[in-house]
Order: C-alpha cells, then structure tokens, then sequence
C-alpha cells in the first residue's frame, strides 16, 4: 500500500473540509478497495463475507473520520479498521458455530476448495490452505508481509505489535507453510 505521501496528505486534507469530504471519500474508496479487499479476503475465505466486512470497514471510517488524528497513515488506519472488522468477523462465526480454532481453520480450508471466484493452479491452492492453518496472528503477519509486501514497521503500526515479535511469527508462518506444503504434496 506504498503511495506517494504528499498525495495521501493532500487526500486527509480533502477528507477534513465538509464541502469536499464526501468526493475525497469516494476517492478513498475508491483506491483502497481492491487492496483492503484482498487482506480481508485471505482472512475470512469467502467472497460475501470478504464484500460485507469491506463495506464495514468503510463505513466505520467514513462514521470516524473525525477521530482520524493522523497520527497514522491513512491507509495504515484503514488496514487496521479492516483487521479489526476481520478478526471480529471470525470470533463471532467461531462463536456462532460453537467452533474450535481448529475446526475453524478446516472450514476454511474446505472453502477454498469450494471458492468459485478462485481460479489458481494446484501450487496457489496448496498455499492458500496451508495459509489458513496459521493462527489468526500469524496469518495476518503472512498475508501483509508476503501477499501486500508491507514493511514490518507498517505492519507494526496496524497491529500494535514489535517488529521484532513480527519477525519471528513471520518466520515461524513460513516455518509452518513449508511444513503444511512438504507433507501435502
């Protein structure tokens, strides 16, 4: 989500006057939708449920665009609403099923299997399964430093986290997805 930092402040500056809020808004829309999207989507595995948790994101930004103090990069306040809205998502369905993390990571994986939007080759598939296998955690560090190539530092912005404790569950992630694939081929 690297973008040009003049353009991005120029963006909050459009985003904090009334009068061009709303067309700098559905500017924002816009150019995060796709990259927002696709985190969530490798969170949560379904298309619908990827698309609702999207519209959430942005609704909760545009209701607390007052509070954005810009402390932060924009896009790293956004990717933090969406992996907020993400994680909520699957502790309710966790909840809602009565589901283990375990049980969950299989339904998800049996997902992948059923995904009709998915139109990869087996290696791609292979990767996305033993991707849901990592805990929330750790797959959230693997999908933004590998899928978004995100530094650690912007990582550690969104999820509140050290750099180096995200090193080492980054590693430990692919630790596991060589694990997951070597024993699955």
């Amino acid at each position: 989500m690297a973008e040009n930092t003049k353009d991005e402040q120029e963006l909050v500056s459009r985003l904090r006057q009334p009068q061009t809020a709303r067309s700098a808004f559905n500017e924002v829309i816009r150019r995060y939708s796709e990259p927002l999207y696709h985190q969530i989507r490798r969170m949560v595995q379904n298309h619908d449920d990827a698309s609702d948790l999207l519209q959430n994101t942005f609704l909760k930004a545009w209701q607390n665009l007052e509070y954005f103090r810009g402390d932060a990069r924009l896009s790293t306040w956004l990717y933090k609403i969406a992996v907020n809205e993400s994680l909520s998502f699957l502790a309710r369905e966790r909840k809602r099923y009565a589901m283990s993390l375990d049980d969950q990571e299989s339904a998800l994986a049996n997902m992948i299997e059923a995904d009709s939007y998915f139109d990869g080759d087996a290696a791609a598939e292979l990767l996305r399964k033993a991707v849901v296998t990592l805990p929330e955690k750790q797959r959230l560090v693997f999908n933004m430093k590998y899928y978004d190539e995100m530094k650690y530092e912007e990582i550690s912005e969104i999820l509140g986290t050290s750099v180096g404790a995200l090193k080492a569950s980054y590693h430990l992630a692919v630790k596991k997805i060589e694990k997951y694939i070597e024993d699955h081929r």
